[in-house]
């Protein structure tokens, strides 16, 4: 920049007399800081908006379909360093929550607990809250059925550990805290409305009292399963299905889900509390939807962390096409509309060119 500003002045000798000539070096020296500026600014920016993603895998966590603890336990904690960059389980939660807030850790159990999210994550996550000296009485594993719960095993975590579980629907909703939309729905048992009649009633789904008055902070642990209409059981889906109620509506149209379910997380209330997110990508269902069908599942042994959702829900949906293609199922065609809404949400990035991808293969070490 100084070789072209003495140029200017050498040249500009010729037309710019005294104080005409430094207002115009100064002009020039202003639009050259600014361009510097933009550009630095411009590159910041797209580093900024990289996901980052951790991997990772160890072949001998996963027997005959059941997690090996103890190897899941490790490939976690080694995920959990890698992502915050740290070296102790204090300083790696710290950099998550802290010890004041709520966690609760969202689960997907209605499968149960070979095709749901399987307990041994969960129990992982917990052990290792635990050891960082994190309150026990600060730690809810929820999800939106109590009963789910329990018939997936998480009451024995809760009994170990002296931990609670909690579903949204026992917990009630919150009138005031709701997602509207003009559809009305089909309300069921449990649903805040159920057997109300009014004008209006049906539009609303309300936010369970769990998460708008007792978790201050969600860590979200979600399958590697495939879902006949959202197409992945991710964490967008599971967050946003899970906490509120009046969801038959969405669920039966594509369209419709593709809309809600990225708008319903995108509510404060789950986005800015939504703070880690961890796929259970131990065991791959890639058909059959929301129920264990071993048959259909592949073992790619992995854990896959990030604070990105939509990255992680993104790469899971073509991971069951890679499952897929390696079976010899016929390809359908992916639907990338319900990740887009939620990237155009600012949720997360929905370009694969944007998630950058650590990998760790404990095996190998």
């Amino acid at each position: 920049m100084s070789l072209f500003i003495e140029s200017l002045r050498n040249s500009s000798t010729r037309f710019f007399p005294g104080v005409i000539l430094k207002f115009y070096l100064a002009l020039c020296i202003l639009i050259l800081f600014s361009i510097t500026s933009f550009s630095a600014a411009f590159e910041a920016s797209t580093i900024a908006s990289t996901s980052r993603v951790v991997i990772v895998k160890n072949k001998s966590a996963v027997s005959a379909y059941l997690p090996e603890p103890q190897s899941v336990k490790e490939m976690l904690k080694e995920g959990l360093f890698a992502l915050t960059s740290t070296s102790s389980l204090k300083d790696a939660f710290s950099k998550i929550f802290t010890t004041n807030d709520i966690v609760g850790i969202k689960v997907y159990s209605a499968p149960g607990p070979y095709a749901g999210s399987r307990p041994a994550v969960a129990r992982a996550l917990v052990s290792l809250m635990i050891e960082s000296d994190f309150p026990t009485e600060n730690i809810i594993i929820w999800d939106k059925n109590l009963t789910d719960l329990q018939s997936a095993g998480y009451d024995k975590i809760a009994n170990e550990f002296g931990i609670r579980i909690a579903g949204a629907i026992q917990s009630s909703y919150d009138e005031s805290v709701y997602y509207e939309k003009p559809l009305i729905g089909s309300l069921v048992y449990g649903d805040y409305e159920f057997g109300k009649k009014a004008e209006g009633t049906g539009k609303k789904s309300y936010i369970s009292k769990l998460v708008t008055k007792e978790i201050t902070k969600i860590v979200s642990i979600a399958p590697l399963l495939n879902h006949n209409v959202a197409g992945i059981v991710g964490h967008l889906y599971s967050i946003s299905m899970g906490g509120v109620d009046n969801t038959l509506r969405f669920e039966s149209n594509k369209e419709r889900l593709n809309e809600a379910v990225p708008e319903i997380f995108a509510l404060p209330v789950f986005s800015d509390r939504a703070v880690l997110f961890i796929t259970d990508a131990l065991i791959c269902q890639y058909e059959g939807g929301e129920r264990a069908l071993l048959h259909y599942s592949t073992t790619p042994s992995e854990l896959r962390l990030s604070r990105d959702p939509v990255a992680l829900d993104l790469l899971s949906l073509e991971e069951l096409q890679r499952q897929r293609v390696s079976v010899g199922i016929r390809l359908p065609k992916i639907d990338y509309e319900l990740f887009n809404n939620a990237a155009l949400l600012e949720l997360g990035n929905a370009d694969s060119n944007k998630i950058k991808i650590t990998r760790i293969n404990l095996q190998q070490r």
